[in-house]
């Protein structure tokens, strides 16, 4: 579709001046923070030094941007050309996603001028944290590229678009690498705190529960960002139709059933092998079972019927249960069942500044792709370009 025929939308929408307001006071916050440091705008103490910035903006935004890897190697590597049209979305959606959780650790992080030590003064090569961000650094590089076609095509740059046309196996294979590698490891940051955390969040296995996880977060991730991205971005969805668009998302329902089945097994594995049964009938294991099987059981169940009824709409339901789910695992993991022994009143709380600073990054988020698909052939193929990948 041409620039001409995207219709003209006005900058005083009242989302636009929401967003506005939640920029404007986020940026505020911001440098309050680097004022007068982390002590002023947070709640976090020597007892809690991770809290909503490592949570959700880090642990939760590694595992929401998961969909650019699942969906990158199901079309490249293993032939799944007929998820093509959704592959970019979630390419870009990832990018974003790692792009922001560097902006929030950068935030969160006491001496953010010193993120680059590990790579340059100081590598730790037997830390978990050094792995998690080297991982981290060169995954968000291959996004990047990965995300360069739709923006090479639009600037009419061709040799460079052929040129990373054709990395994109190579790319694609060492961007599976590194996300198995770092999702995983994010669970390995808290195998030394068995005695912080409750015993049924704490597993040796923890490692395979957030890359299972991941798998399940980026599916789900996926099937909800291009539903709202189909109905947002009609005028820019011209190349899939609401029949063919139907039959994908349908599609997902089976990944993601037989993905939170994997999850499932393993969440009730750990009950059985350490023999938690007990725990299941206090406060906490009410809450855990919660998780179980509201979060788990219930997309699990939606994502199998919508795929054997044919129901877009049950998968789409069953989608944002479970991003809703491993939102709800990592805080779990990150900070409600974490320093459970702690007196109520030492608790962790999330201080108001902190969790409006995670929605303005989500703002930045959602305002980055709106502009991305609003202008460039994220959500349909260039005239010059078609069929080529």
């Amino acid at each position: 579709m041409s620039e001409s025929a995207t219709p003209k939308l006005s900058l005083f929408r009242p989302s636009n001046l929401v967003a506005a307001v939640i920029l404007l006071v986020g940026a505020g916050i911001v440098v309050y923070r680097f004022i007068y440091g982390l002590g002023a705008a947070t709640n976090l103490d020597h007892r809690n030094p991770w809290g909503l910035w490592i949570g959700f903006d880090v642990v939760s935004g590694v595992a929401l941007a998961a969909g650019g890897y699942v969906v990158s190697s199901a079309v490249y590597l293993f032939g799944m050309k007929e998820y093509q049209p959704i592959a970019r979305p979630a390419l870009l959606t990832g990018f974003l996603g790692y792009a922001l959780v560097i902006v929030g650790l950068i935030v969160d992080l006491g001496r953010p001028w010193r993120l680059p030590y590990p790579f340059v003064l100081s590598p730790g090569f037997t830390s978990p944290l050094f792995e998690v961000a080297l991982c981290v650094a060169l995954y968000l590089t291959v996004l990047l590229i990965e995300s360069t076609p739709a923006a090479f095509e639009w600037l009419g740059w061709k040799r460079l678009r052929r040129i990373v046309g054709s990395m994109t196996i190579a790319l694609t294979v060492f961007g599976v690498v590194l996300s198995t590698m770092h999702q995983s490891t994010l669970g390995t940051l808290y195998l030394i705190t068995p005695t912080k955390l409750h015993p049924l969040w704490y597993s040796a296995h923890l490692p395979i529960h957030f890359f299972v996880s991941s798998i399940v977060a980026g599916i789900s991730m996926v099937v909800v960002e291009s539903a709202l991205s189909h109905r947002v971005f009609t005028h820019h969805d011209v190349d899939l139709t609401q029949e063919k668009f139907d039959r994908l998302t349908v599609g997902l329902g089976k990944a993601g059933a037989v993905a939170l089945t994997v999850y499932f097994a393993l969440k009730v594995a750990h009950i059985v092998h350490g023999d938690h049964w007990h725990l299941l009938a206090t406060p906490m294991g009410h809450w855990f079972l919660v998780e179980l099987l509201g979060f788990v059981a219930l997309p699990l169940l939606l994502f199998g019927i919508g795929f054997r009824e044919r129901k877009p709409w049950v998968v789409q339901l069953a989608g944002l249960i479970g991003v809703l789910g491993v939102l709800l695992n990592r805080f779990n993991v990150t900070m409600i069942a974490f320093n459970i022994h702690l007196p109520p009143e030492q608790r962790y709380r999330p201080h108001w500044m902190e969790i409006w600073v995670s929605l303005t990054l989500v703002t930045v988020g959602v305002l980055v792709f709106r502009w991305v698909v609003r202008h460039m052939p994220v959500m349909r193929e260039h005239p010059e370009w078609k069929g080529v990948h």
